[in-house]
């Protein structure tokens, strides 16, 4: 049983990898074509608000790149330095991911607010133009991701920016129509700052929770009551203690837990174990290890 549900496991996994991987690179070729249309059209517009989308288009890039990375670097085999093989890759890169963001935001305030100032002149339609291409670009970005999004957080950090940016175009070109028909060019900056905003709002999460992955904190989704209750219902288990569950990359969990075992069932630990992995992989723990212990005995540990 254990064998085919394995095999029938790493099936299920690699087409998955495969479509991800066209979706990543499709990202990264779209969006550098359009960063490079939009960094031209920004500085021949002079508007701001393209310049600053096209920044942010930027670090889509770098974003897709960088968890494109991360998944080739999943499936590379564990070496005798790397005993879990390049797993954590992946929560190291949505850490930098949100880092690159709030880098932008950074950037695009400081010059909206000296735009605010000294508003220039803007070619609205050209702008609202340009702009429209991209929530195009973004929308089918974006698509390529949702069927993947929660699978993953660099996933769902890709699939955020997308959307996100599908919608920051959709305010350009509002902006570019307006600035078009009334010449007011401050409208420029106030939607790069409304931009910005809305980049941080999605950046703090991306940030907490690959922050909480990288202390090697309990993932988000797992309650820690919960996994005890389903180990406690396994046969011939009396008692759980010492357990620590953590992330090894965006997508697997592990833990390590002592169970006390009534001793009539010692004998059987093989299925003991077997009934707890299989418990386990229902709330989403791949990899796990259990240290058994006698019910008679005192557990020596420290801890506990």
């Amino acid at each position: 049983m254990s064998g085919h549900d394995h095999s029938h496991h790493h099936h299920d996994h690699t087409p998955k990898l495969d479509h991800l991987n066209t979706a990543f690179i499709i990202g990264i070729v779209l969006n550098s074509a359009f960063v490079i249309i939009e960094v031209i059209a920004g500085l021949y517009t002079h508007s701001l608000s393209l310049l600053t989308d096209a920044g942010h288009n930027l670090s889509d890039v770098a974003g897709l790149a960088l968890a494109l990375l991360a998944f080739k670097l999943t499936k590379v085999n564990a070496t005798d330095k790397y005993t879990y093989g390049y797993k954590r890759s992946t929560i190291i890169v949505s850490f930098f991911n949100a880092v690159i963001l709030f880098a932008a935001v950074g950037f695009i305030g400081y010059e909206a607010v000296i735009r605010f100032m000294h508003p220039e002149k803007v070619s609205g339609g050209t702008m609202a133009w340009v702009a429209f291409i991209g929530i195009g670009i973004n929308a089918v970005t974006a698509w390529l991701f949702v069927k993947d999004k929660d699978t993953d957080l660099n996933v769902k950090g890709a699939y955020l920016h997308m959307a996100v940016d599908a919608v920051v175009s959709f305010g350009v070109v509002i902006s570019g129509v307006i600035i078009y028909f009334t010449n007011l060019y401050w409208i420029d900056s106030a939607v790069s700052l409304i931009i910005a905003i809305v980049i941080l709002k999605g950046t703090w999460s991306l940030l907490v929770d690959s922050l909480r992955l990288e202390m090697d904190g309990v993932p988000k989704e797992m309650d820690l009551d919960k996994i005890k209750a389903e180990l406690l219902k396994g046969k011939g288990i009396i008692d759980v203690h010492h357990m620590h569950v953590w992330a090894l990359s965006t997508t697997e969990n592990a833990l390590t837990a002592h169970v006390v075992v009534d001793p009539s069932y010692l004998k059987s630990f093989d299925d003991i174990k077997r009934d707890l992995r299989h418990r386990l992989e229902h709330l989403d723990i791949s990899h796990s290890t259990f240290e058994p212990e006698f019910s008679d005995e005192e557990c020596k540990h420290q801890d506990c």
